[in-house]
């Protein structure tokens, strides 16, 4: 009985200890240290949206977040309102975080900061973070690089633009030298410029964007496994180049990889552990892919499996530009002929649409939202060419493509992304354009950079806005961050252009523009060694009469660039239909040019006839071609529309041209005298009857070309 009553009481003893509640953990202490943008300045509730409020709501109770932003303040001690010396510093530092999530440096973009005390950024820096540390030595110190000023600043150009991104490249120092992680403030508000209502602050929802990056940055939950929206089953990737996959999952997660084409391939990656990216990478320099062999690609993690089947290799071309890129099959001249035949499944089709037309309606207001949120475009699914795919596919792009497959046996990837109506600039991205082009992004509804009827179109669709920088497809950039982005990273071999209709008013503005957006996009496509190349359309014959002055620049831009290219189709344009039909001589000719330069077959002509040169002999005009061979007219008369003028006096007179071999020579007896030289242009009407051709049937370019010398005479 005793033993009994002795293990009774043990028993009962034991019962009340583990009967006891276990001690609740604390929540951690996420002390947020800024400026005006962390405080909520611009925000209309500022106490239930700012940054930090919402932070709070997305971490819920197991943290307690606390608002130390302060207005005005400057990281910069020396500064005109140090954070160091305000009753927020002093109230952060009783708070004694657990986390630390640091926003400062706007402020010293101030002419009154960054030019004088530039030199104590690092050192200041470095010192306010080391004070955290003092207090709690186990603080995680997060620091965010700088959220976007605006174009719309008014110190944008004279200093802000510069010195913010000088800042930045000292903040990520700071997190280097100090090992604190660097999270991300920029990249989700940079996109989102109507966010920044007064050029500097965020309002509610751009808060919500940086409470969800610190969100991610102290939890490491970034939604799981992802990969790039193009990624899907049918899907092409290049050929000859390494295996490589690329995605982000939450941080910390190991992935598995399984690449197979009868054999597996298996890859681990695991997630940055840092918290910062979520990102991870796999690459296998001994796995290259082979031309026309199918794959099937596995992704897993622990919580989530990818599976993506029927994948082909081969060659990646993008179709891009305005509506007569986008013009579908169905439409074409030749569709009843060529769309039951477009069954080819080494022909793969990515067709990125605009989700509403940008034609002259008022959209809902349901629909400007989604336009804001850069939810313009439709990212579907890879398909296999059929007849039902191709008939609303991209005419050119379609027909570019079958010419390439058939030609060289690769199969062809093409993605179109083309929006109708949508000027160059929609296409450049803003970095770019900040820089090199600032003009072109101030209040773009009103700028004559812009062509009337596409600012006129633009109005009218956004006209039930409530947000006066309501966004729109055929504003500077938007094309680029709706359109182009999301394509970051796919590899492509080359890139197909037809656009200019809504710039053709300011050819001077569009060779700059041009210019930008070929250097921003060979450069973000470039892979290694494998620069690809530009192959763009010359706009056709058309009754408006800007357009042979634009036609002859796109001939100069093609000159001067060796990775640009350009296929002439005045001869099949329509002098009423700016959206002409014959869509299959379109393509046929940019595959040629693709086939001679960039699959190197030099048995074929790639272009017509291309002026070098002009000069008087005696009393006759000799214009010099390269593709001469075979030079001829496509209606078996005289060439015609051949026109001369005196240099020095400007004013053209037709003139009477023969073929001479593989020259063209031309007389005129209204020029008697010649001064300093001649001016000879060719195919100059907007609707141009120029029939110059050579052997294989390709036109010449609209040209105005001169012979400018001294002291000549007949």
């Amino acid at each position: 009985m005793k033993r009994l009553f002795v293990l009774l009481i043990v028993c009962t003893f034991i019962g009340s200890i583990s009967a006891k509640p276990k001690a609740k953990k604390q929540p951690l202490r996420v002390a947020c240290i800024g400026n005006s943008i962390t405080y909520g300045t611009a925000i209309d509730d500022r106490e239930h949206y700012a940054y930090p409020v919402q932070l709070q709501q997305m971490l819920g109770d197991n943290y307690i977040v606390g608002n130390f932003g302060k207005p005005g303040a400057t990281l910069l001690r020396r500064g005109h309102r140090p954070y160091v010396e305000q009753q927020e510093w002093i109230d952060a530092k009783a708070f004694n975080a657990d986390i630390a999530v640091i926003h400062l440096g706007i402020n010293d973009t101030d002419p009154r900061n960054w030019p004088n005390y530039r030199d104590d950024f690092i050192p200041d820096y470095c010192a306010l973070i080391d004070t955290l540390r003092m207090i709690n030595p186990k603080v995680r110190v997060l620091i965010a690089e700088l959220t976007p000023l605006s174009h719309r600043h008014p110190r944008f150009q004279s200093g802000t633009r510069d010195w913010r991104e000088e800042i930045t490249a000292e903040v990520r120092m700071v997190a280097k030298a100090r090992k604190c992680q660097l999270i991300d403030f920029f990249t989700p508000l940079y996109s989102r410029p109507e966010l920044l209502t007064d050029a500097v602050h965020p309002n509610a929802e751009g808060a919500g964007l940086l409470a969800k990056v610190a969100y991610q940055g102290i939890t490491g939950d970034f939604g799981g496994l992802q990969l790039p929206a193009w990624y899907s089953d049918n899907m092409m990737m290049q050929y000859g180049e390494p295996f490589c996959c690329k995605g982000k999952a939450n941080a910390g997660d190991k992935v598995s990889v399984t690449f197979t084409d009868g054999k597996d391939y298996k890859y681990e990656a695991t997630a940055t552990p840092s918290s910062e990216t979520g990102e991870w990478s796999v690459s296998d320099n001994d796995n290259v892919l082979e031309a026309g062999k199918t794959y099937t690609l596995i992704v897993a993690t622990r919580a989530k499996t990818l599976v993506y089947k029927n994948i082909l290799a081969g060659d990646i071309w993008l179709c891009s530009g305005q509506s007569n890129m986008a013009f579908q099959l169905h439409s074409a001249a030749t569709a009843q002929r060529d769309i039951p035949k477009a069954k080819n499944p080494n022909i793969r089709l990515l067709n990125m649409r605009g989700r509403w037309d940008t034609s002259n309606t008022e959209w809902p207001v349901e629909v400007l939202d989604s336009v804001n949120r850069l939810q313009y475009m439709d990212i579907p699914q890879w398909t296999e060419c059929t007849p039902e795919t191709a008939s609303v596919f991209s005419a050119i792009g379609y027909y570019f493509g079958k010419e390439l497959n058939d030609s060289t046996g690769i199969p062809i990837g093409l993605v179109c992304n083309a929006v109708g109506g949508t000027p160059i600039e929609a296409w450049i991205d803003r970095n770019t354009l900040e820089h090199e082009f600032p003009a072109i992004l101030n209040d773009w509804k009103n700028n004559d950079f812009i062509q009337d009827w596409v600012r006129g179109r633009a109005k009218k669709n956004i006209a039930q806005a409530n947000n006066p920088l309501q966004r729109h497809p055929y504003e500077p950039c938007y094309m680029y961050e709706a359109g182009m982005l999301p394509l970051e990273g796919m590899p492509v071999k080359g890139f197909v252009w037809y656009q200019g209709e809504s710039n053709a008013h300011n050819y001077e503005a569009h060779e700059k523009l041009f210019d930008l957006l070929t250097r921003k996009w060979l450069d973000t496509w470039t892979n290694g060694e494998a620069v690809p190349s530009l192959y763009m359309v010359q706009l056709s014959s058309l009754n408006r009469p800007s357009w042979p002055w634009f036609r002859d620049s796109q001939r100069k831009i093609a000159e001067k660039n060796w990775n640009v290219r350009m296929a002439v189709t005045t001869d099949v344009g329509d002098s009423l239909d700016v959206h002409p039909t014959r869509k299959a001589e379109v393509g046929h000719r940019l595959a040629l040019q693709a086939l001679y330069d960039t699959y190197e077959h030099h048995d074929l002509i790639p272009s017509g006839p291309e002026v070098t040169g002009v000069e008087v002999v005696g009393k006759e005009i000799v214009v010099s071609f390269n593709w001469a061979e075979g030079l001829a007219t496509s209606d078996g008369k005289a060439p015609s529309t051949f026109e001369v003028a005196d240099y020095d006096k400007g004013i053209f007179y037709p003139a009477e041209a023969r073929i001479d071999g593989d020259k063209v020579v031309l007389t005129c007896k209204e020029m008697e005298n010649v001064g300093n030289g001649v001016i000879v242009r060719y195919g100059w009407q907007p609707f141009t009857r120029a029939n110059l051709i050579n052997k294989a049937g390709l036109p010449a370019s609209t040209f105005r070309e001169d012979s400018h010398f001294e002291d000549c005479t007949y």
